[in-house]
């Protein structure tokens, strides 16, 4: 036996000795570090969720998960499917704002944000270590100076900024561009900054004079982005809106042939630059042009931003939400991994020990590339988790113990609420539709969706249509069957709009006086009432009560479950960790973390949280023993 280590549970009477056989040596601290990795927000906030949420979120195929949800966890039940893996993905970071750049130097990452802060952070633990403040708008390029004792900063206010790394204080400014500044370099030996911008021009300074000792026209098209060569201060590369990419002196002299491309990037040692353009990534040597590989992005989508890893191993690609990396050390160069988590357009990826990714959907994401994190016993590598059609719309529905999941493919899926298996199946005609959902009424399995101005309500069971709506409405922000199963509630920027599952007939409509309402609240939706939230997390709510009357407004309060509260991320846009609190005792009883930390569609009743995620998972929690009485 071996003495691994010491964990506290405060609800324990003394802290647990947890022992283990030498054989499993390998595979617990294998758990250990992807579990610290995946969860250290959570736990250096609040180390008690290291049991009431981090744990039972883990893969089910864990060690940990294995032992202490069999032994130790009795609040919330995890009843839905987990990813049976860890996963590529080893850590998630939530951003407050969208992040706009995004550089690394050995154990410290830099993000420039739309509203003018840079964040710096520890690349293993994704913890914050400052922030830095003075730009005036958005920060879109950072580059740290090679021996990591300066940041430089280019903004959307027109002005470059030098930062000491070790201090966060602000050593100089550069005024002199006229538009905003889309890339910044420093040069090997800190002596020259390079810096491109929207007003076609490439300017270089004098570090610690601010003089501009340059300004280099070449370009027809703003310029996408400056580098400077890794080995050489006397050389830089740019890439323009122009498609064109060039290689300068540090006198502004143009040398060396001119390559086609809307961005380029070097690899560590300086010998070898990847430019991109559309669908093909060209990776080229530095010193003769000479081609080594040409790299297909396999969507239809062109190449957003491209990095080498350090080793210069394998090449990354940004396209759209998804991430793709190359192994180019073959022969043959070939896809080596896709990874897919994030919701929303990628801006920037860089290596580390790792890949980073920053995304506007607010979050920055540590995938592992290589096997260093390979369990040794198995040897396995850590692939990509599998993922399904993502899910577009819940139903909880508690009496009939089911859940109703309805995906992007038109599946319709029930799952049976106490063992999280899918029962049945079936496949819907909801082509081209923007929003739909699905419910059990009276025995009957209904979905409802909206296309081309249309409302359709479809009899599953039966294969026939209940009714097909003309709406006028072109843009749907909401679509949401009513708890008691008798209408449907339509949501756009104005107004909701509700209508009889059963005849078709218009059952009311609200004006919105909160032009920055979101969307139908997936907390509350109980029997004829429904409310709706804003930005600010303020909400509004209704009963429609009897189809032929007005609709009655409804105080913010929901008397079914006071005592249950959603803080920060209650409204699932934001990139915060979503958490639930009880507010008869203070206490917040679970967050939602890692790949589960931000769900696409959520339902909620006091007892069941619900949620649908984009990898087509779907996370069923049983909160019994954990809500006040």
């Amino acid at each position: 036996m071996v003495y691994i280590g010491e964990l506290y549970m405060e609800h324990l009477p003394r802290p647990m000795l947890i022992l283990i056989q030498a054989g499993n040596f390998c595979k617990w601290t294998h758990d250990g570090q992807r579990f610290l990795l995946e969860s250290f927000d959570l736990i250096s906030n609040s180390p008690s969720h290291i049991y009431h949420s981090a744990l039972p979120l883990s893969p089910s195929s864990s060690w940990l998960h294995k032992h202490y949800t069999a032994h130790l966890l009795q609040e919330v039940k995890v009843v839905g499917w987990l990813s049976p893996e860890w996963g590529t993905c080893s850590h998630t970071v939530a951003l407050d704002d969208t992040p706009m750049a995004l550089v690394c130097w050995e154990d410290t990452i830099a993000v420039g944000f739309r509203f003018g802060g840079i964040t710096t952070f520890n690349t293993i633990t994704g913890s914050q270590i400052a922030v830095l403040l003075g730009h005036t708008c958005g920060v879109g390029s950072l580059a740290f100076s090679f021996d990591s004792t300066l940041l430089v900063s280019g903004s959307d206010d027109e002005t470059i900024k030098l930062w000491d790394v070790q201090t966060g204080g602000a050593i100089k400014t550069f005024h002199g561009h006229t538009h905003l500044v889309s890339s910044v370099s420093i040069s090997l030996d800190n002596a020259i900054l390079a810096s491109g911008s929207w007003d076609n021009s490439i300017r270089l300074w004098g570090i610690w004079t601010g003089e501009c000792l340059c300004v280099i026209d070449g370009h027809s098209g703003w310029v996408k982005s400056v580098s400077f060569s890794p080995t050489n201060s006397q050389h830089l590369i740019s890439a323009s809106n122009d498609n064109t990419i060039q290689q300068w002196s540090i006198d502004g002299f143009r040398i060396g042939p001119t390559y086609e491309g809307c961005g380029v990037a070097f690899s560590l040692d300086g010998t070898h630059f990847v430019s991109w353009r559309q669908r093909v990534a060209t990776v080229q040597n530095f010193g003769s042009g000479a081609v080594i590989t040409k790299l297909q992005a396999p969507s239809d989508d062109g190449f957003d931003c491209c990095c080498f890893s350090p080793s210069s191993e394998f090449v990354a690609g940004s396209i759209s939400e998804t991430i793709y990396v190359w192994d180019i050390t073959c022969s043959d160069p070939h896809l080596f991994k896709t990874l897919d988590g994030h919701s929303d357009a990628i801006n920037a990826i860089t290596f580390s020990s790792s890949l980073i990714s920053a995304s506007d959907d607010h979050l920055i994401k540590f995938w592992q590339i290589g096997t260093s994190l390979t369990d040794p016993v198995s040897a396995d590598p850590i692939s990509t988790l599998p993922t399904s059609a993502s899910i577009e719309s819940i139903s909880l529905q508690v009496k009939e113990g089911i859940i109703i999941s309805s995906d992007s493919d038109r599946m319709v899926k029930f799952w049976d609420i106490s063992t999280g298996i899918c029962k049945a199946s079936f496949q819907a005609p909801a082509e081209d539709a923007t929003w739909k959902d699905a419910q059990l009424i009276e025995g009957r399995l209904i979905l409802v969706w909206h296309a081309e101005e249309k409302l359709y309500i479809w009899d599953i069971g039966k294969d026939e249509f209940l009714q097909t709506i003309d709406t006028s409405i072109s843009e749907v922000d909401g679509l949401k069957i009513s708890g008691d199963g008798s209408r449907v509630f339509c949501l756009t920027k104005k107004l909701i709009q509700s209508w009889s599952i059963w005849t078709g007939a218009a059952a009311g409509k609200v004006e919105l006086t909160d032009e920055d309402v979101q969307l139908l609240d997936p907390l509350c939706m109980d029997g004829s009432r429904i409310w709706v939230c804003s930005r600010d997390s303020s909400v509004e709510g209704w009963d429609f009560g009897i189809l032929s009357s007005s609709p009655i407004s409804l105080s913010t309060t929901f008397p079914d479950r006071p005592h249950l509260h959603f803080i920060c991320g209650t409204r699932w846009w934001g990139g915060g960790t979503s958490r639930i609190k009880d507010t008869l005792t203070g206490k917040e009883i679970f967050h939602l973390i890692g790949r589960y930390m931000r769900p696409d569609e959520v339902q909620w009743d006091g007892r069941y949280l619900v949620a649908g995620y984009e990898s087509g998972e779907v996370l069923i929690l049983d909160f019994n023993h954990v809500v006040s009485q």
